[in-house]
């Protein structure tokens, strides 16, 4: 229980970097939002895998390269969800592009995210 909780605390510090650099890209260089989010997601995804490997999961050593390669395996899938889901929720349901990206990053986030890491990138 408590390596889901430090995966979820990465999970925000990887978040924070994530909306802010698709905040900025959307607001302030008027970026379409699906752009903005994959530049978001590879910003906060690389802060998040830095934290998991050396603090929430413990992991020292040379096996890097191998967590690295899963991790971005992972990713991918990750990328395709995220905008799947920001583009449903934005174009379907009608909602904000921040909003939009709330709901489908804390789905991700409790569901699939920790499962693959914990189970594939980080076992």
């Amino acid at each position: 229980m408590f390596t889901f909780v430090k995966v979820q605390a990465a999970s925000v510090l990887g978040s924070l970097a994530d909306y802010l650099m698709t905040i900025l890209l959307v607001e302030v260089f008027s970026s379409w939002y699906l752009p903005a989010n994959l530049a978001g997601n590879i910003c906060g995804g690389s802060m998040q895998f830095i934290v998991c490997r050396s603090w929430a999961f413990g992991i020292k050593g040379s096996l890097r390269h191998q967590q690295v390669f899963k991790f971005v395996l992972v990713f991918i899938g990750n990328l395709i969800l995220s905008a799947a889901g920001i583009y449903f929720f934005t174009h379907n349901m009608k909602m904000n592009y921040i909003i939009s990206k709330t709901i489908t990053s804390i789905f991700l986030g409790l569901t699939y995210n920790y499962i693959m890491q914990k189970k594939f990138v980080f076992s």
